[in-house]
């Protein structure tokens, strides 16, 4: 399934793991693939980190693969917030940089200092959801994408993200409930487009 560019590839990042991303596990269906909240494809990414990476007959992308200007991106944007370790943009860029390496674990820290800033960060939470998703961590990813409803109770992107939770947890009738709500309760839209599809899958 091609997903349109309103949903975004893993963490504006580019993580090959961020407002309206999509990320998907390799393998999983669109019923248990979660959005973000940014914009992108389902291709990879044509970033400093991916663009000398072959797209085809070679390996994903892997920390052992990473291209050395990224590695230089990244050490100027880890010095740039040990100087001003304040300065929310750089700590973002550096955390979704650190996504997009392979180091999910150390991009945490950075997006909770975000948070603890500005708690209402929509999509600093939906990277860190996204992230929690990836690694199997549906509760963690869960509690994140409740605490965006308890700020942003009609985010559609967060109820989706709920139902897929559920579907990769395989409850599918929690899910479908989740999914049909949104149908049902809103107008056409693209992401109505994305649920029934996502529907589709689980039958």
């Amino acid at each position: 399934m091609k997903f349109k560019p309103i949903y975004v590839y893993l963490i504006i990042l580019v993580l090959a793991v961020s407002g309206l991303i999509i990320f998907t596990n390799t393998g999983t269906s669109p019923a248990s693939s979660v959005i973000s909240g940014e914009s992108s494809g389902n291709q990879m990414p044509s970033d400093s980190i991916h663009k000398n990476l072959q797209t085809t007959g070679s390996p994903a992308p892997s920390k052992d693969n990473v291209s050395e200007s990224f590695k230089r991106e990244l050490s100027s944007l880890q010095n740039a917030v040990e100087e001003s370790p304040n300065d929310t943009l750089k700590l973002r860029e550096y955390a979704d940089l650190l996504a997009a390496a392979h180091k999910q674990n150390e991009a945490i820290p950075y997006y909770e200092r975000i948070i603890k800033k500005y708690p209402r960060r929509a999509d600093i939470m939906f990277s860190m959801s996204v992230i929690y998703f990836n690694k199997g961590d549906f509760t963690n990813s869960e509690l994140i994408t409740r605490k965006i409803l308890q700020y942003d109770k009609n985010n559609l992107q967060a109820q989706y993200n709920l139902g897929a939770i559920a579907a990769s947890q395989g409850d599918s009738e929690k899910a479908k409930l989740m999914w049909n709500k949104i149908i049902n309760e809103n107008p056409p839209s693209e992401l109505a487009g994305l649920v029934r599809e996502s529907l589709n899958k689980l039958k």
